[in-house]
């Protein structure tokens, strides 16, 4: 695979947690969280990329949101559970990225905000987040944005990538 081919990423904030009285790393998925868990699993298998890799927070709600969601695709990417992506900044996420080996050529991102929502206003930089309607207003549980960009993983930087798409439950 070359790596003059565009690469996509997903951008997935997790679903709605719940609020017990636990650490916040341990916080479960509320009901509601489940079931959208679960209907953005669907809409990821609707966007028809074959995920390579699944960079996971290792926080309980992030964990949640991705077994629901994987059970959707037709095939299991590989899962890292990256300690990093838990209140990671949008430069930390990018390092984080900038990582992955370049035979992954599509990954997704299951993460917290206001982290995800950052890297996606960064990574497509602030003309193309002026532009899409959906992620200028508040990236809500379960959300996704799809991006696409050219080189390798390394050369992900701000401004590198284009929005594809992005879906919403709450939409």
């Amino acid at each position: 695979m070359s790596v003059a081919e565009p690469r996509r990423i997903v951008l997935f904030r997790h679903a709605k947690a719940d609020w017990p009285e636990v650490p916040d790393h341990e916080r479960p998925l509320a009901e509601r969280g489940r079931k959208d868990a679960a209907v953005a699993g669907r809409k990821l298998a609707d966007t028809g990329i074959p995920f390579d890799l699944a960079l996971c927070s290792t926080a309980t709600r992030t964990r949640e949101t991705w077994k629901l969601a994987v059970q959707e695709l037709p095939r299991r990417p590989k899962t890292v559970y990256e300690e990093r992506l838990y209140e990671a900044s949008p430069g930390e996420l990018i390092a984080v990225l900038n990582e992955t080996p370049d035979d992954a050529q599509n990954a997704l991102l299951i993460g917290h905000n206001p982290g995800v929502q950052g890297l996606t206003d960064i990574l497509v930089g602030r003309s193309a987040a002026d532009a899409r309607e959906g992620v200028n207003r508040e990236f809500h549980p379960a959300a996704f944005a799809v991006l696409s960009f050219t080189g390798s993983w390394k050369s992900l930087e701000p401004g590198a990538a284009t929005l594809l798409d992005y879906w919403d439950p709450s939409e």
